[in-house]
């Protein structure tokens, strides 16, 4: 019986020694008569095919709470010519003494701040904005502005420059080593972020034992800036205000032609440290922007439906 299957179904052979590899279908003659032990071999090698279960699909990993828990306010202001010395006495009452006397207004950013996502960077840039703190950021420069990507605040140094100076009581922020504060990307306009891979605060500020990073960017638009994730901590969005936004990536800034630039990468491959010091000034605003002030909202409910990034 088995070599009489073996000539009229040579198929079935080929299939029971090789189930684990492709399997052609199963031609039968019909002129051939079927026996019991062949109906059987046929159902169980269809039967083998069929359990055969698909791969398990990867768990689904948890959603990111991007609650908004907290909103501040900042007002941006821009003076009519740019300055390197501002004409504020610099140990003068940061939140009385006006930056410029020309003075004017560009308007209000409502931010709104994920604190269930990262906790201590929303706390830190809260004390940053609170009028309660000894030192905020009211009265310090937009330093930076990169147009079609991003703008930075923040750096620290001294005030008599309208440069940050952090209040010593600030608390250390560990989620800058926690890989998990890392994940949301800068995929619009109007994403607030701890600024790490683009922070120019000087050497001898960050070497020191109690430095804290303030320094923050607001992304402008139109498009994502890639190349931020997973080197900054996104911490908010902006809710109001993104024709502000706009308005401050439209200030023009400084540019080096690509002679200066050239000198400028050969100076550095040579180990001269002014070819950094050159760098500090590019992309500097032509005009002084900086803000003006700062503060909390206070909402109603504790907490607001949650904002993607």
């Amino acid at each position: 019986m088995a070599r009489s299957l073996t000539a009229h179904y040579p198929q079935l052979l080929l299939s029971h020694h090789h189930h684990h590899h492709h399997h052609p279908p199963l031609h039968l003659n019909p002129k051939t008569p079927l026996t019991r032990r062949s109906l059987v071999l046929l159902s169980s090698s269809s039967l083998s095919l069929a359990a055969t279960p698909p791969p398990p699909s990867p768990a689904a990993s948890p959603p990111l709470d991007t609650t908004i828990t907290d909103r501040v306010f900042m007002d941006f202001s821009l003076c009519s010519t740019a300055t390197t010395t501002f004409p504020y006495n610099a140990t003068a009452d940061a939140s009385t003494a006006p930056l410029c006397s020309d003075s004017l207004p560009l308007g209000r950013l409502i931010i709104g701040l994920y604190g269930h996502l990262v906790p201590l960077t929303v706390s830190n840039f809260k004390a940053m904005c609170s009028p309660s703190s000894p030192s905020t950021y009211k009265n310090t420069l937009v330093h930076k502005i990169f147009p079609g990507e991003f703008f930075l605040a923040g750096r620290q140094g001294r005030r008599e420059k309208a440069e940050v100076r952090p209040p010593l009581d600030l608390p250390r922020n560990t989620e800058t080593v926690d890989s998990r504060a890392f994940i949301l990307p800068h995929s619009r306009a109007g994403v607030v972020s701890l600024c790490l891979s683009e922070n120019d605060d000087d050497d001898d500020i960050k070497l020191d034992p109690n430095y804290r990073n303030v320094e923050f960017l607001i992304t402008t638009g139109p498009g994502p800036c890639p190349q931020l994730d997973s080197k900054n901590i996104v911490f908010g969005t902006v809710l109001e205000g993104l024709d502000i936004v706009a308005a401050i990536a439209s200030i023009p800034t400084y540019k080096p032609n690509e002679r200066i630039r050239q000198f400028n990468d050969f100076a550095e491959f040579l180990g001269d440290g002014r070819a950094q010091n050159a760098r500090a000034i590019w992309n500097r605003p032509l005009k002084t922007v900086y803000i003006s002030d700062c503060g909390e909202l206070k909402v109603a409910k504790p907490s607001l439906p949650p904002s993607l990034p």
